[in-house]
Order: C-alpha cells, then sequence, then structure tokens
C-alpha cells in the first residue's frame, strides 16, 4: 500500500498562518518573535526485515521554527492553539505532524516519500518543566493512532533538553498499514518511545542540535511477518539560527510586514543555467501567479542588519495545454539584506516547504524523464533582488513599495531526504513581484 505525505501539514498551516497574520500583523509586528530555521541529518534503524539489505536509513531534514500566542512551528510538526485557560496550563490545539517510513533508501521513492498525521491535542502544563500531551491522530487514509506523552525542560548554562516518553496506541488498521505485508491483517497494539532532545548554543543566533530516541514496538507488530527487530533507533544532529538566548527580545522592530505579488513563467533550465543568465522558455508558457505574505520576525541576525521574515504563501498554477490548474501552498523563512546603490535595493532567500496538489506539467515531465514517481511536497527555495520604488522615482508616497524579481525553486535535495520522496529535480519558474510593506 503507498502512503502518501498528507497535504494538511503544509496546506493547512500556511491558510492558518496567512489568516492570522493578515488579521493581527500590525500587534504582533512590535517585537522580536520567537523563530528559527535549522539543518539536520537524521539517520534510523530500520525494523522491517531486508533480507541482509541495509539497516539504517538516512535523510537530510530542513527545519522550521516559529511560536506566537494562536500557532506553531516545531521542526516536524505545526499547529494552532484552538483554546488556552487563562493560566495557560491547559490548551486545545489543532496538531499536524511529519511521521518517516524507515525502509532502505532504494525503496523509498517507490511509495512516494512519508506521511503525516493530523488531529488534536489537549496539553497540561504540570509545573515549570514538566508537560503531560495527549493526542488523536490519524493519516490520509483515516489510520487512527493515540499519544500519551509526558515530556520536560531543563536549561543549565547554554545547554536545554528535552526527555520525553511516550506510549502510542496504534489501530489495527494502523498497525496493518504500517507493519504488516501487503493484504495481510494485524491487531492493535501499544508501543513505547523513549527520547531526548539536546540544544547546545554556540555564540549569538547560532546553535547545536541534536536528538535520539529507541521506540519498542508491541507484540502485533514485533510478530508481523515483515518486521525483524522489536526496537527501533533515530538520531538527529545538526545546527540552527534562533533567538540569541543571551539577548533579550527587542520591543520594536524596523522592519515591516509586507504582501507581495507576483506573477511567473516556468523553465526547465536549472538554477545553475538561471544564475548564469541562460534561462531556456518552457514550450508550453506555463506559468503561475503567486500571493505571499511576511511576518517580521527580527532585523538583525549575528549583529548584521538582516530583515528576517515567517511567508507563507500560495500560488496558483495556471491551466495550459498540458496540464490542468493547480494549487501551491508554501511555509518558508525569508532573509533580506538592503544596500544603497545610489537607491535602496535588496538581496533575499528564502528556505522553506511546497506542497502541490497536483503535480506540475514542469515537474512531472522531468520526473518521468528521469524515472522517478513525483513528489507532492518538496523543499522550497525563493532568490530575489527587488528595488525600492519610491526612492528610484523620487517618491516618498512610494516609499513602502519594491518591485523585483525572484525565482520559484521546489526540488528534492539531490535524493538526500526521504519526506521529498528521494528524487533529484523540481522545477524553477522566473517571476517578476510587487511587494507592499504595511
Amino acid at each position: 500500500m503507498k502512503h502518501k505525505f498528507s497535504p494538511k501539514l503544509i496546506s493547512y498551516g500556511a491558510v492558518l498562518l496567512s489568516n492570522a497574520f493578515l488579521g493581527n500583523s500590525v500587534a504582533w509586528a512590535a517585537e522580536e518573535q520567537e523563530w528559527g530555521i535549522a539543518a539536520m541529518f537524521r539517520s534510523a534503524s530500520i525494523p522491517y526485515d531486508t533480507s541482509g539489505g541495509d539497516q539504517t536509513v538516512g535523510s537530510f531534514v530542513p527545519m522550521l521554527f516559529f511560536k506566537n500566542d494562536y500557532v506553531f512551528i516545531d521542526g516536524t510538526e505545526m499547529g494552532a492553539y484552538l483554546y488556552q485557560t487563562d493560566d495557560e496550563k491547559w490548551s486545545l490545539n489543532a496538531i499536524s505532524r511529519m511521521r518517516f517510513i524507515d525502509i532502505p533508501a532504494s525503496e523509498q521513492n517507490a511509495i512516494e516519500g512519508d506521511t503525516a498525521d493530523f488531529g488534536a491535542q489537549v496539553s497540561y502544563q504540570w509545573d515549570e518543566q514538566w508537560k503531560l500531551e495527549t493526542e488523536l491522530m490519524s493519516d490520509s487514509e483515516y489510520n487512527f493512532h493515540g499519544n500519551l506523552r509526558a515530556k520536560a525542560k531543563y536549561e543549565t548554562g547554554d545547554w536545554e533538553f528535552t526527555p520525553s516518553a511516550t506510549l502510542r496506541y496504534k489501530s489495527a488498521d494502523f498497525n496493518s498499514a504500517y507493519y504488516s505485508a501487503e493484504g495481510e491483517s494485524i491487531g492493535a497494539g501499544i508501543d513505547l518511545n523513549v527520547g531526548v532532545e539536546a540544544r547546545y548554543h554556540v555564540v549569538s543566533n547560532l546553535y547545536l542540535l541534536g536528538s535520539t530516541s529507541v521506540t519498542r514496538l508491541d507484540d502485533n507488530a514485533y510478530d508481523s511477518s515483515v518486521v525483524e527487530d522489536r526496537y527501533q533507533g533515530e538520531l538527529y544532529l545538526g545546527f540552527g539560527f534562533f533567538n540569541d538566548k543571551e539577548k533579550a527580545p527587542k520591543p520594536k522592530l524596523s522592519n515591516a510586514p509586507y504582501l507581495r505579488v507576483a506573477h511567473g513563467w516556468a523553465t526547465p533550465s536549472n538554477i545553475g543555467e538561471i544564475m548564469k543568465f541562460n534561462t531556456e522558455k518552457d514550450e508550453y508558457n506555463n506559468q503561475l501567479t503567486s500571493f505571499f505574505y511576511g511576518h517580521p520576525l527580527t532585523d538583525e541576525i549575528f549583529g548584521l542588519p538582516l530583515d528576517i521574515y515567517l511567508t507563507p504563501g500560495i500560488a496558483h498554477h495556471w491551466n495550459s495545454d498540458v496540464q490542468s490548474s493547480s494549487t501551491e501552498y508554501i511555509i518558508a523563512i525569508k532573509a533580506y539584506y538592503t544596500f544603497d546603490w545610489p537607491t535602496q535595493w535588496r538581496f533575499g532567500v528564502a528556505e522553506g516547504m511546497s506542497y502541490i496538489d497536483s503535480i506540475t506539467y514542469i515537474e512531472g515531465s522531468e520526473m518521468d524523464r528521469k524515472g522517478y514517481t513525483a513528489s507532492h511536497l518538496l523543499n522550497y527555495l525563493d532568490f530575489s533582488f527587488d528595488v525600492n520604488v519610491g526612492d528610484l522615482i523620487g517618491k516618498n508616497d512610494l516609499n513602502n513599495l519594491w518591485f523585483g524579481y525572484s525565482l520559484h525553486h521546489r526540488s528534492a535535495i539531490f535524493e538526500n531526504a526521504s519526506q521529498f520522496g528521494r528524487i533529484k529535480g523540481g522545477s524553477n519558474y522566473n517571476t517578476v513581484y510587487f511587494q507592499y510593506e504595511f
């Protein structure tokens, strides 16, 4: 049985974040936000019988982090606070979480990447350190499981530790879908996961990150004909950029929220060719129109004047002779560097995730040529260069308006990411845009 990545992880999150920010942007833009971006390498043992093949599988996992009173993004999960008590001890949350399917890397493209679960979570803050969470979750095929978790957070010097223990009840349908052979049915079960996350503050905004955990499978899963090991280990190592813990959050930021409207044209050229101004035109003239909101996070990193934004967006891919219309949902963190020459110019770069509900021609045709199954979820990059319109034409009333070029890019990190389907390639669109700060 194939398990596709659920669109709810990113489409729900992008729409939710956009709506929340648009309704409250003026108030929320006043102070520095809680944010982070990280690059992690994940290694996990394979519990299935691989007949002497690979015993471990690795994946590169880019991560975003953001939290305020309404929504949160925490690495491999995101959600919204639906209800909180006045003392903030109890919380009811909508949540979606990525879940890796650990099979040999050579087989991961055939099942179209990993999957995501979505559902509801009730959280209780027991004391200053310990929190209890209970969840009812489902995958996109409505195979249900539930989690009961205890976790804590401890800080000592430059170190932060988050130990946790999770009991997971898996329905018979869930166990059969992920721990049995096709056509085989096994019963429900409860497994146990124990782990710890660690974060070390190196200097300024730079942190080293790591986590490790072990899962003990239930009897029904372990007795399945395709499972070989009862215990599965997992390890994350990497680095990230977060708020400097040695500095108090800025009470007021210099950068403002923005709205960006762009229109672009597909190209079969890769990033290297585009950067060398050697762009080939798409023979079918496939196009997109995108809308992005920029929510200010901070206006400096490592003491440098860089404007950092969380930028959820949505793109409409227009129908053509070779494709029907489709919708793309994006969540990313973007950095801008502004300079005068002699008017104000900016370079920008964004990193995030993109989910599209229907594979476009420009991606599908490339995947067909390379023999891959296309992935709906891919890594997202955006490179931009723009100029301040008011400064350019000498009209102060237009100083909040920018005009520029951006490269809209989806790709899968050279077969190194199981969550993106273990593919190489993607799509590029050359776009022009207007961006208004308010």
